[in-house]
């Protein structure tokens, strides 16, 4: 079945709060893709944002992300005021998320919300189903925020080890914040449910995001460091990253601790399938983050203060992905595969089944045959004219070097009268693969200001929002002529 669909994270709808939200926003976004003929809308991981405001350095792989929260939704079922938030600064920018604001400001008025709240059968049902991780995030955040905002390495002994009697006792004295943060995931998770539910009523499904490796920071870590290789200290031995290549003289030293896999193998991996269930009850199909990860991953020493020393590790490999399917049944998997790829990597790729992916982008670095040339796509593979870690397509031919945008325009037959971001779409939307995804920020051609992410950067990233109309009857009248034109038009 080909199919196709659009890549924008809930963080960029637009939103007089500062950050999009799970509100009326995110619905019209859905009615858009109806009517585009769009299959999918992809998003970036759902958790709450830590280190640099990345969703993928998060404070816990199984939380939602508190900003996501609905404000309207909350004053409409009567937890808020519209003056309680209305008119507070969100932001000083309508294209830009401004973090600090939203950090000062958001977490106030939820807890007035709460204040207001009175638990119900929903709430409690919530609490019981989730309490693997809710009952430990819960936990970890009232810790969290009781220590300045510290990570948890450098807490007192008795919070980082987990002295029982010690963390009875915070329970005990802080039990209204453990119960605000319960709370917080309850609302999170009650408006994100309804939303997935609207969107798949209408015939659009969620691609969803699971990062390899999780933050240092966060309650997973704290509250399994056995499975991560972290010494007696809890001080982080090895850490994650990609060596030196042409793109990066020092490598990239992502710094997230690296797993155990022969202590997780001793339990048959849990963790991680408590990890993809969860995941997948909140989406259709899920994006598994450097999937090469899986095979063979590069270890960097701790106190490295680059990622240039390190040195390549065995992984699971494909016995994890087994192990996964025997437990948890067939579930839809795209592999990012994107880098570097040895042939075991390969192997390992074709026997999962699982569709890799094709970033155009990445298709005119050289003038060898490159895989990602749309002569050389199959159709099990999702085509991407770029991710959220690329430039946006009118970024990249004014920014590329004149070898590149040459054969990048020659091979398309792109051309400044059609838009090059037209040109470079439906080179997408017209390849094998059975899938084809674009990004929001290509279909309204904006250029370089609207990049995501711009990888080994640590400022001015995950902060891009459209503008409050960019969403057009014409526009999505465009976008289903092309998805009809290429034979990827649903029902």
């Amino acid at each position: 079945m080909r199919t196709s669909g659009v890549l924008m994270h809930i963080s960029s709808l637009p939103s007089p709060y500062g950050i999009g939200t799970l509100g009326r926003e995110a619905y019209r976004f859905v009615d858009f893709l109806k009517s585009a003929g769009q299959y999918y809308w992809q998003i970036l991981p759902l958790c709450p944002t830590g280190f640099g405001d990345s969703p993928y350095q998060s404070f816990s792989t199984f939380a939602g992300n508190p900003y996501f929260i609905d404000l309207d939704t909350l004053c409409d079922d009567g937890l808020l005021k519209k003056c309680e938030y209305a008119k507070k600064k969100w932001c000083s920018s309508d294209t830009k998320i401004d973090y600090n604001l939203l950090f000062q400001n958001r977490i106030p008025v939820l807890k007035t919300a709460f204040s207001r709240f009175n638990k119900n059968e929903d709430y409690i049902f919530f609490c019981n189903e989730n309490e693997d991780w809710l009952k430990g995030y819960s936990l970890y955040m009232a810790l969290k925020f009781a220590n300045g905002g510290k990570p948890w390495y450098s807490w007192d002994n008795e919070y980082k080890k987990h002295n029982k009697s010690a963390l009875n006792a915070f329970a005990e004295k802080y039990s209204e914040d453990i119960e605000f943060w319960q709370f917080v995931q309850y609302e999170f998770f009650s408006q994100w449910n309804k939303l997935k539910a609207y969107a798949n009523e209408n015939g659009v499904y969620i691609i969803g995001d699971i990062p390899i490796y999780i933050a240092g920071d966060s309650a997973d870590v704290w509250a399994n460091t056995n499975l991560f290789q972290i010494d007696e200290n809890c001080n982080f031995t090895n850490v994650a990253g990609c060596p030196p290549d042409a793109f990066s003289d020092d490598g990239q030293l992502w710094g997230n601790p690296l797993y155990n896999w022969k202590e997780m193998n001793k339990n048959d991996y849990e963790w991680w399938k408590r990890r993809i269930s969860h995941t997948m009850k909140m989406v259709d199909t899920v994006r598994i983050d450097h999937f090469r990860g899986f095979e063979s991953y590069y270890s960097i020493p701790a106190e490295s203060k680059t990622a240039k020393i390190g040195k390549w590790e065995m992984g699971p490999g494909i016995e994890f992905f087994k192990s996964v399917r025997k437990s948890l049944g067939k579930i839809s998997i795209i592999a990012e595969d994107l880098g570097f790829l040895t042939p075991a990597v390969k192997k390992m790729l074709r026997e999962s089944g699982y569709p890799g992916m094709k970033v155009l982008q990445f298709a005119f670095d050289s003038d060898g045959d490159s895989d990602y040339l749309l002569h050389n796509i199959t159709p099990k593979s999702v085509c991407y004219t770029g991710t959220h870690d690329n430039d946006t397509i009118n970024g990249y031919i004014k920014n590329a070097n004149r070898k590149t945008r040459k054969r990048a325009k020659d091979y398309l037959g792109l051309t400044k009268r059609e838009g090059y971001n037209w040109g470079m779409m439906r080179a997408c939307w017209s390849s094998n693969s059975n899938i084809a995804i674009v990004t929001m920020q290509d279909l309204l051609g904006l250029g370089s200001e609207a990049r995501m992410n711009t990888p080994s950067t640590r400022e001015g990233n995950w902060q891009w929002r459209a503008e409050k109309d960019y969403l057009t009857d014409a526009l999505a009248e465009k976008v289903r002529y092309y998805t009809n034109l290429y034979k990827r038009l649903q029902g």
